[in-house]
């Protein structure tokens, strides 16, 4: 017979199945892709894109540092601690000895409050909106005219 198959090649190209044969190897999504967000990075998104809307109005802000932290400590700044019911969504550091403000948004009490997306933009919106108000020494209302409309 002379119609032979050809000898399987095994060069060092990429595999394109598992090691069992079956499913693709690989990641699920490219990384530039939302699906491969993690939340951390999305909610750090909600937080940046609240930032430019203030920019807009108040170009001062580009002097403040905003951060996002997982959860507020137990201790505060020169051991205050927080006694209240209501976990903190946001707090405010001052600008001292050359390091400049800060606005502090605290990721996973604002998730536990929230249910979706939109949801979560909005009490984003309104963490960073109060804490800059008390930064400036501005009413909420000054700071953003749309605060607490929903």
């Amino acid at each position: 017979m002379d119609n032979r198959v050809p000898p399987r090649t095994t060069g060092p190209g990429p595999r394109r199945r598992d090691r069992h044969g079956r499913g693709m190897r690989g990641p699920i999504a490219p990384p530039q892709v939302p699906l491969a967000a993690s939340r951390a990075e999305v909610f750090a998104d909600l937080v940046q894109d609240s930032v430019e809307r203030l920019e807009r109005r108040w170009p001062q802000l580009a002097d403040i540092d905003f951060l996002v932290l997982e959860v507020p400590r137990l201790e505060g700044r020169a051991g205050e601690v927080w006694s209240d019911e209501a976990v903190p969504l946001g707090g405010v550091v001052s600008a001292r000895e050359g390091r400049r403000a800060r606005v502090v948004v605290y990721r996973r009490p604002v998730e536990i409050r929230t249910k979706g997306r939109d949801e979560r933009a909005a009490l984003v919106h309104e963490v960073v909106v109060e804490q800059v108000a008390e930064l400036l020494g501005l009413t909420p209302e000054t700071v953003d005219p749309r605060y607490g409309e929903d």
